[in-house]
């Protein structure tokens, strides 16, 4: 069975990850833009960074075989920082019509702060305008009360409900997502979010539909297999082969094809992958450096 991570952060890991998902069957995934542990101080490190995503660990992943797609945004940690917050907004209303950018995010709520706010509000502005999916963070302290304001405010701003994706949901948040038309996103860390028996447990409750499971590794505790090892319990608890390959492969690639930027076709078997790197103008082939 195919595998496609829709939230992992692989800047934060080692190739030695890259070649792991491969063989346990991972073919895609998204890198949504995020907060990298430190604050950024200086709106060209965002464009840095974004352009990192664009080429560099695109060829990573494609060394491995592995289709690299990206999100862009201004996450909702550094949207507090108004020396860079409205630089940054200006950068993404280019950024978000790149080849392999699947939609804007990750975006939300943190302290629910007014400056995460605005920020939020105006890059949801963005997704309506540009038809673009967009990737929800929902904030780790008070999360029902963040998943409440985000439905409320997506809902403001009139971006059509099939194209939010709200991540990170728990058992106390997930009947609040279900009552629209958006998207569930669920998160599976080894120590900290959810299980893979929470998760499946959820499964068991709500069914499959609009549904999806993530890493979100980063540079934290964390593990890019998780999605493979939720596999592992769904099979052994019997659920149906077409509803795991529903949650891990179809969903998400149906989610962000809204987007325009990733279809199924990509993943067929005779579809190459580019495994060059434009940087700086020069054509790096692969197993070179830059």
């Amino acid at each position: 069975m195919r595998i496609f991570d829709p939230h992992t952060h692989m800047s934060a890991r080692t190739t030695d990850d890259y070649e792991r998902m491969a063989m346990a069957g991972y073919a895609g995934i998204i890198e949504p833009a995020f907060w990298m542990g430190q604050p950024r101080t200086h709106v060209a490190t965002f464009k840095d960074y974004y352009d990192s995503l664009l080429g560099w660990e695109r060829f990573r992943a494609a060394q491995f075989g592995i289709r690299h797609y990206c999100t862009m945004g201004l996450n909702p940690k550094e949207a507090n920082d108004t020396r860079v917050n409205d630089a940054v907004l200006e950068l993404l209303s280019t950024y978000i019509h790149k080849e392999g950018v699947v939609g804007i995010g990750e975006i939300g709520y943190d302290d629910m702060t007014n400056e995460e706010h605005r920020c939020f509000k105006a890059q949801i502005q963005l997704a309506k305008d540009s038809h673009k999916p967009i990737l929800i963070h929902t904030p780790h302290r008070d999360k029902k009360q963040g998943v409440i304001r985000s439905l409320e405010l997506a809902a403001e701003v009139g971006l059509p409900e099939n194209l939010t994706l709200m991540d990170h949901n728990t058992e106390e948040t997930i009947g609040l997502v279900k009552e629209t038309a958006c998207w569930a996103g669920f998160t599976i860390y080894p120590n900290t979010k959810l299980t893979p028996e929470r998760v499946v447990a959820l499964f068991e409750r709500f069914g499959t539909d609009k549904m999806l499971i993530n890493s979100s590794a980063d540079w934290g505790i964390s593990d890019p297999l998780m999605v493979a090892r939720t596999v592992m319990l769904m099979r052994k608890v019997g659920m149906d082969e077409e509803e795991i390959e529903k949650v891990v492969w179809r969903n998400p690639i149906e989610f962000f094809a809204q987007s325009g930027q990733i279809s199924f076709a990509d993943f067929d078997a005779h579809g190459p992958i580019d495994r060059t790197l434009k940087h700086e103008g020069n054509t790096v082939l692969r197993g070179q450096k830059p």
